[in-house]
């Protein structure tokens, strides 16, 4: 597992005037290449009067499926540089459909490649750009005579608490990012000396969007 990488939050869905012509950005997070192919399909329903449907997608931890289409735009002036513009932004497990309704004028070969990725960046903004980044999740089950002391390390470190609940001890459920988890189990079983149950739970990447926490 890669231990971080860059999506999409949600869809997003943008519109631009250009020389007359239509374009009409849209922008999904997808997991699979068929729910890619879904999407598409959904998008070209949707728009069957348009004069193209221009998609590309990028899948996989190591963009192992990368795929695009002109949809009868000169080559490489349309799904290349959406396609393009996904790689350079870094942005993983995606999906691109630029509708267009052709507006009697002519873009020529650079008009063209500079409409379409500006379509498909503004529905990239309207999607917003999110970090993945893979954390380790840990119970720390302790004596409650020790919770202030466990708690206030753990948040004066890099970590986060996802939920504490209580029973006959306090049950501490904390995000570590993988290089610090090691450091962790060794710092709350010093302080507890030896009395803190610790176990590792899960892997799962969090979703931040500029630099803050959008779900845990």
């Amino acid at each position: 597992m890669i231990l971080e990488y860059k999506t999409l939050l949600q869809y997003g869905q943008a519109e631009e005037i250009i020389n007359k012509s239509r374009f009409i950005g849209y922008a999904k997070p997808v997991t699979s290449e068929d729910e890619a192919l879904e999407f598409i399909e959904e998008i070209r329903k949707k728009h069957k009067d348009a004069t193209h449907n221009v998609p590309a997608y990028v899948i996989g931890e190591n963009n192992e499926i990368q795929r695009y289409s002109d949809d009868g735009e000169p080559s490489g002036t349309a799904g290349i540089p959406i396609l393009d513009m996904l790689k350079k932004e870094e942005i993983k497990n995606s999906v691109i459909v630029v509708t267009r309704y052709f507006g009697g004028i002519k873009l020529g070969t650079g008009g063209l490649v500079r409409a379409y990725t500006k379509a498909a960046k503004a529905a990239v903004k309207e999607a917003k750009i999110v970090d993945k980044i893979l954390y380790d999740l840990f119970l720390i089950r302790i004596d409650y005579t020790l919770y202030g002391k466990v708690q206030n390390e753990i948040i004066g470190g890099n970590y986060i608490i996802k939920e504490t609940t209580y029973d006959d001890k306090v049950n501490i459920f904390v995000y570590s990012k993988p290089s610090d988890s090691n450091l962790l189990k060794s710092k709350v079983t010093d302080m507890t000396r030896g009395t803190a149950f610790i176990e590792e739970k899960d892997s799962v990447y969090l979703t931040f969007h500029n630099g803050k926490l959008i779900d845990n």
